[in-house]
């Protein structure tokens, strides 16, 4: 099939900092090409792919302070798309709702993946407007806001099969939690998990500067515990290590997440996970395989000593069989394959 990825210019795809929607462009994309698609992606100039780059800035607008309106090169963006639109068998987006005027108005298949929160109240007049556009889910909870949505598809997250892998050379030993720290992550439950279970707890987080006020006032003042330890940010290649030597990933967030990367990143590496039960997190964890969903502090902390009783082989088969960029992309196509293929989308319906 030929393919349009369109990604956010926020972050080059895959992203050089922190960026969970551009790093799953990326994972489809190349996925993909190596399954002989032929595909061309929308992205800042300093993005790297196989697929052919079709370049909206000249570089991530997050890091070139010389862009003071990031809308503008997003419009031109999503015009040179409408201009090429008959080239494509179909269109993938992964801006939000800011297709769905334009590409609604026109005939090539279009599809947009919603890789956020959907329960902002100022969503439901766009998608009581917009019924007709289709969207992906990357959860089922996450649709639970938007029902007169029309949906396409449920589509979970993947990674590459060999991108994070266990570390035999490692003993876990601590807890981890991972990710950025903000109050819906609650890294705050986290410390006083390990706190309360005497288990040590390494933190590799970033801070936005949204919320560095929460981090100085919230956070900063817990780390002085001995048990706990802040590393900060860290990148790909550290990831392996980091969660192959942690016991268990805790993830005890506060809000509605839509899928939770991190997660599966720990899977990946053989790590079982605790969470809390919300959003996505009951069909993102296989009860009492992958880890344990929770629902309040006192089951995180009684769940903490049951992290050992798991396989962690079991763990990695589990994302195997589930949480590949492969499956992903397979899912993908069988969608692409619907929404261009007038006779199969009826059948569907």
């Amino acid at each position: 099939m030929r393919i349009a990825q369109i990604a956010p210019l926020t972050e080059a795809v895959p992203p050089k900092l922190y960026g969970g929607t551009e790093r799953i462009v990326s994972y489809i994309t190349e996925e993909l090409v190596e399954m002989g698609h032929e595909v061309t992606l929308f992205a800042s100039g300093d993005s790297i792919t196989k697929a052919t780059l079709a370049a909206g800035s000249q570089k991530a607008l997050r890091l070139d302070p010389s862009v003071r309106d990031a809308n503008a090169p997003l419009a031109v963006m999503l015009e040179q798309v409408y201009r090429r639109r008959h080239e494509f068998d179909l269109l993938h987006f992964h801006l939000d709702y800011l297709p769905f005027s334009l590409f609604s108005r026109q005939s090539v298949p279009f599809v947009t993946t919603l890789h956020g929160r959907l329960d902002l109240p100022e969503l439901q007049p766009v998608f009581d407007t917009f019924t007709q556009a289709p969207v992906v889910s990357i959860s089922n909870d996450q649709r639970r806001p938007l029902p007169q949505a029309n949906w396409a598809g449920n589509i979970y997250h993947g990674l590459p099969e060999k991108l994070l892998t266990p570390r035999a050379d490692v003993t876990p030993g601590y807890l981890a939690f991972l990710g950025r720290i903000a109050p819906e992550k609650r890294c705050d439950r986290a410390i006083e998990i390990a706190i309360a279970t005497n288990t040590p707890l390494k933190i590799a987080a970033k801070v936005d500067r949204v919320d560095v006020d929460y981090f100085e006032t919230k956070i900063k003042p817990m780390l002085a515990h001995p048990l706990i330890e802040f590393i900060g940010e860290i990148d790909e290649t550290q990831k392996p290590g980091f969660l192959s030597g942690a016991i268990g990933l805790v993830t005890p967030i506060d809000w509605p997440e839509p899928f939770g990367l991190v997660m599966i990143e720990a899977m990946a590496c053989g790590t079982p996970v605790i969470a809390f039960r919300h959003g996505s997190v009951p069909e993102v964890i296989d009860e009492g395989v992958t880890g344990f969903a929770v629902e309040s502090m006192a089951e995180a902390i009684a769940a903490v000593p049951r992290l050992k009783t798991l396989s962690r082989d079991a763990v990695r088969a589990r994302f195997e069989q589930r949480f590949t960029a492969r499956r992903m992309a397979e899912d993908y196509v069988a969608l692409y394959e619907r929404l261009s293929n007038p006779a199969l989308k009826l059948a569907a319906e």
